[in-house]
């Protein structure tokens, strides 16, 4: 490939640190989230298992004799390489045979079933989870404030300037997509409603060979799209399916499903925070629903610009959906993780980033400026209840991260103050 025109992403630096590490590099992540073109833009050498011509003959040639496609300049990138499972163990086996670092760059877009891999490939074969472009990536958030600053509790104050909620709006419906940055929102609104076909209607079949029922999955993603940045349950799903399209599901079906789906990557759950072991504050342990990409939401939806703009509620939840996207690329690409927080007393906070030294930070996340001072009321009652806590853990930092806030500054009570659209890693 050509790479004059490559766009960084934020995955490119652990890219390298791994390829240093590890005999073998796996990026997995959704179709269309820019895997191929960053693993060729770190490769010597290619071959792409599910390229059309000369009848598949790539992905024949796999079939025939793994080790045949292994061959060429490292590192060797190995696209789709779930299309035939078998290639997994052929990289395990060289790069024991090797011993040398850097070899291979495997992609997937799917997970396949454990049946024909016979080894994990721990110690040689290091994983790395790629999402859509975030703000920053895509070229849409200035990035004059680093989370990682944050979470260390430093910033400068800086003036960010405004931030129309058209231009929220327009990022929402558009996505991540590298394929969609340079569209018109109509266009670009049409990439995730085609990405949502292709996926049901091909790639679950040809995963295991199994035949389900498109339509009822179709109806899961759109009740999944409905709870987007929520705790709902498998038997809210069902209960939703059977309210608002009057269709029966079993809740065996949709867990099923549900692994499908995450397997092929098209959801992207937030695991719930757990620290507080010892302490009196019991915490519920349901995962946010998340789909791999607010834009998903949208075209499950069918919502529009001016759909949004009359509906403030569905918008603030997939606002909350881009900001928990964003927060999550940033956090890992410095060893944190991104986690939410609910108690029994109903009390949430939206986004929780844990550092590897064991600190944690707390976020909420608001739409609007006139929403700064609720938010921050929540975290620090929160914050201070845990002070109390012989056992309780309190935040190091608590922030808003605000999508119509014009500046980036620090409170008077200690509370940041960040627009999503200032925001890098």
């Amino acid at each position: 490939m050509e790479h004059s025109d490559y766009k960084p992403r934020i995955i490119d630096k652990k890219v390298e640190e791994y390829l240093k590490a590890f005999g073998a590099v796996c990026i997995e992540g959704p179709k269309w989230c820019g895997k191929t073109w960053t693993s060729s833009y770190h490769c010597r050498s290619e071959i792409y298992i599910g390229d059309p011509n000369n009848n598949f003959q790539n992905r024949k040639l796999a079939e025939l004799s793994p080790d045949l496609v292994l061959e060429g300049e490292t590192p060797r990138l190995i696209d789709e390489w779930q299309e035939v499972p078998a290639i997994w163990d052929a990289v395990r086996y060289r790069v024991d045979q090797r011993t040398e670092k850097g070899q291979f760059i495997l992609t997937g877009s799917a997970t396949p079933n454990h049946k024909g891999i016979l080894h994990s490939g721990a110690g040689r074969i290091a994983k790395l989870r790629m999402r859509p472009m975030s703000l920053f990536e895509s070229g849409d958030s200035s990035g004059l404030v680093s989370l990682e600053c944050i979470c260390k509790g430093e910033m400068k104050p800086v003036m960010t300037g405004d931030v129309d909620l058209r231009r929220l709006i327009r990022y929402i419906i558009r996505g991540g997509w590298p394929g969609s940055l340079m569209l018109d929102i109509e266009q670009a609104a049409l990439l995730p409603a085609e990405y949502l076909k292709a996926v049901i209607d091909d790639d679950v079949f040809r995963m295991d060979g199994i035949r389900r029922d498109t339509r009822k999955m179709m109806q899961l993603l759109r009740s999944l799209a409905r709870n987007e940045s929520t705790t709902a349950t498998n038997r809210v799903l069902v209960r939703d399916i059977k309210d608002v399209d009057d269709e029966d599901v079993d809740s065996n079906t949709v867990s099923a499903y549900l692994d499908i789906f995450k397997r092929l990557f098209i959801t992207d759950n937030i695991p719930a925070f757990s620290i507080w072991v010892r302490s009196s504050v019991r915490i519920k342990q349901s995962e946010k629903r998340h789909l791999a990409d607010p834009s998903l939401a949208c075209a499950l939806l069918n919502v529009t610009a001016s759909g949004l703009i009359n509906d403030l509620e569905t918008l603030g939840f997939l606002f909350e959906s881009l900001c928990e996207r964003d927060l999550r690329i940033y956090a890992e690409s410095f060893g944190a993780s991104l986690y939410h927080y609910q108690n029994y007393n109903n009390q949430e906070i939206d986004a929780v980033i844990e550092l590897s030294d064991g600190r944690w930070c707390a976020f909420e996340i608001k739409l609007g400026a006139n929403q700064i001072d609720a938010a921050a009321d929540n975290l620090l009652k929160i914050k201070h209840q845990m002070e109390n806590d012989p056992k309780g853990q309190p935040p190091s930092v608590c922030c808003v991260l605000c999508g119509m806030s014009n500046a980036a500054y620090i409170r008077p009570d200690g509370v940041f103050v960040i627009p999503v659209t200032a925001l890098k890693n």
